[in-house]
């Protein structure tokens, strides 16, 4: 496995120096953030991404995320165009040396929490979910951590609106629709697609949510059987859905998970939890079986610690600061050696 780290560019309060001196870390998984969604990624802030990333001695692999636009969700009329220009930006992010893109075909929403900052007795804070809180929001003024940026209430009310009719068949049709637009360019560059699973993984505001689980998985690969086509294995997302057995789906899809994302979560209830630090004992889902689960079948993709705590004092990006992620990284990195130096004695 290659170990990766979140960078949000230039403008990431933390330096690329920094994430360097992590550890065995052996690249940043970055983006071009100041470009419209589903227009083409210019070939030259590639390149400055990847000569700043360089010049740290780290490597830009793996790109999270390229933002499918609305229309492709909704098959509108003009998705062609806006696949066009997806398969565009994905030749020039070929031509500097990426293999892997996360993606998500999340309606409207990207990942949803009620709370950025929960304390927690420890004295740190982390992200959260309450689900009742969210169900008791007017879908006409909707204010929630990462929403506000995205869109007025007013343009968020309308794509509510225009997504009303929309079943989880015309859905996941289009999400087919998109993906055999763009495997010719994936052909082409030997990019691989990694679809990140919806967060939560349950329908909420009448918005369907696709990938949820194995079920989904199963279904987007006998749909699409490009071997480019495939998945971001997110521990937090699929594990807050608490049907998901996460070893066992590693074991029927290892050769189709491109890009993990390994954080814990601690359940509160049936459908609420509290991200936590990454070691197995601070929350509700395996670590250890999950990694050696990846250790076991074969994988040799991309991974980072993902949604860190804010710990000892740091203000940083909800569940993007430094020191907790670097730590999860260093959790990792010893799951990753014992198990294997275990399993080949």
């Amino acid at each position: 496995m290659k170990l990766t780290f979140r960078w949000y560019g230039e403008k990431d309060s933390i330096p690329l120096e920094f994430i360097k001196q992590i550890p065995n870390m052996s690249g940043v998984v970055t983006a071009v953030y100041d470009t419209p969604v589903g227009q083409i990624w210019e070939l030259e802030k590639i390149k400055r991404l990847k000569e700043l990333c360089e010049q740290a001695n780290l490597e830009m692999e793996v790109i999270e995320s390229v933002p499918v636009h609305e229309d492709i969700k909704l098959g509108k009329p003009s998705r062609d165009q806006w696949i066009a220009n997806y398969a565009q930006t994905i030749r020039n992010l070929g031509k500097v040396g990426v293999r892997c893109i996360c993606y998500n075909f999340m309606p409207v929403f990207d990942w949803l929490r009620t709370d950025l900052k929960r304390s927690n007795p420890d004295g740190s804070n982390s992200l959260a979910y309450t689900h009742d809180i969210l169900m008791k929001l007017n879908p006409k003024n909707l204010h929630l951590p990462g929403w506000d940026e995205s869109y007025t209430s007013e343009e968020l009310y309308h794509l509510l609106e225009e997504y009303k009719d929309i079943t989880h068949e015309q859905l996941f049709d289009n999400l087919i629709y998109f993906l055999n637009g763009i495997m010719p360019a994936c052909d082409e560059t030997g990019i691989r697609m990694a679809i990140h699973p919806d967060d939560p993984p349950w329908d909420m505001f009448g918005l369907p949510r696709i990938i949820t689980g194995i079920d989904s998985y199963a279904r987007l690969v006998k749909a699409v059987p490009n071997p480019h086509n495939g998945f971001t294995f997110c521990t937090g997302s699929l594990g807050a859905g608490r049907k998901n057995n996460l070893p066992q789906m590693i074991k029927e899809y290892s050769d189709r998970i491109f890009f993990v994302h390994l954080r814990q979560i601690q359940y509160t209830n049936e459908m609420d939890f509290i991200e936590a630090g990454h070691m197995t004992k601070t929350g509700s889902l395996d670590i250890f079986a999950i990694v050696k689960a990846l250790v076991d079948y074969g994988f040799d993709g991309y991974v980072r610690p993902d949604h860190g705590r804010n710990i000892w004092g740091e203000d940083g990006k909800p569940g993007y600061g430094l020191y907790d992620r670097a730590l999860g990284a260093a959790y990792l990195n010893g799951l990753f050696e014992a198990i294997e130096k275990l399993r080949n004695a």
